[in-house]
């Protein structure tokens, strides 16, 4: 099999535990590269919150080069961060997806498209936002009608305690339904975006506007929001330190966890072979 596109998750995948990519990532992406093999960032964070990547991997500001964000709802073309497709909240829904939360013990972030807002913030997250060097504004009311003409990516629920995210989805199962799509990553966010959108329809998406076939594509992820783009892609790979949930459904699991070179390995073993 002839890969020609590769699609990789960031945090606990493509990034270590200080949220930067290892040498050994960038030598063999920089290799993929000059194959002509595509290397896609899919990612639930904001388009702009992964500039610095894409410089670190000579892809910022490049024509034909694209990045799947905010859980597939938002689609870019590197060179200004051009939007080609975007699938996003209501504001009503973002709205009663914040004032539900108020006095709950969770950290609301709400992505639009110029901005994130960060609602019931806690040290831990702030400290997070620190390390991975992500603006943001903070606001202290659940009143979001300031942002009432703004377009709304996701919205997502933080805490470090998962038993609780997941009492809280199902505790909200009459908002959720065939309304949103919910999905967890890095262990502690609980996310909502557009029923229907997730990882999985960025890759359709990018397969067709570059005429690649599906089973010509590498997805690489370790957590919930990656199944969807696992399932999508023709090679299925889990990183070792990824969940039980995903490495049960991947078809390969790397020999290699996020701080020893994930991506690396990929390359190494099916593009360059």
């Amino acid at each position: 099999m002839s890969y020609r596109m590769i699609v990789t998750d960031l945090d606990e995948t493509l990034l270590n535990d200080q949220h930067q990519v290892g040498s050994r990532n960038k030598e063999w992406i920089l290799k993929a590269k000059q194959q002509g093999v595509k290397v896609v960032l899919a990612t639930g964070r904001h388009f702009q919150s992964v500039q610095k990547v894409l410089e670190d991997l000579a892809l910022d500001q490049q024509e034909n080069e694209y990045v799947i964000s905010g859980n597939g709802a938002v689609i870019t073309e590197n060179k200004g961060n051009r939007i080609l497709k975007f699938q996003g909240l209501q504001y009503e829904m973002a709205q009663q997806l914040v004032s539900y939360a108020k006095g709950k013990p969770v950290c609301v972030e709400i992505f639009t498209l110029n901005d994130i807002y960060f609602y019931q913030l806690n040290a831990d997250e702030r400290e997070r936002m620190v390390a991975q060097k992500i603006d943001y504004k903070e606001i202290e009311d659940d009143d979001i009608t300031f942002l009432k003409e703004e377009s709304f990516i996701k919205v997502l629920y933080q805490s470090t305690d998962l038993t609780y995210l997941h009492q809280l989805e199902q505790q909200m199962q009459t908002i959720i339904e065939n309304q949103l799509q919910t999905s967890y990553s890095s262990n502690r966010y609980l996310e909502f975006n557009r029923y229907g959108i997730h990882k999985g329809v960025g890759i359709q998406y990018l397969s067709s506007l570059l005429n690649i076939p599906l089973s010509d594509v590498i997805a690489v992820g370790d957590h919930l929001n990656d199944i969807a783009m696992l399932q999508t892609a023709g090679l299925a790979v889990a990183a070792n330190n990824a969940i039980e949930e995903v490495k049960n459904i991947a078809d390969v699991v790397t020999s290699a966890n996020c701080n020893e070179g994930v991506l690396a390995e990929v390359i190494e073993t099916y593009i360059m072979k």
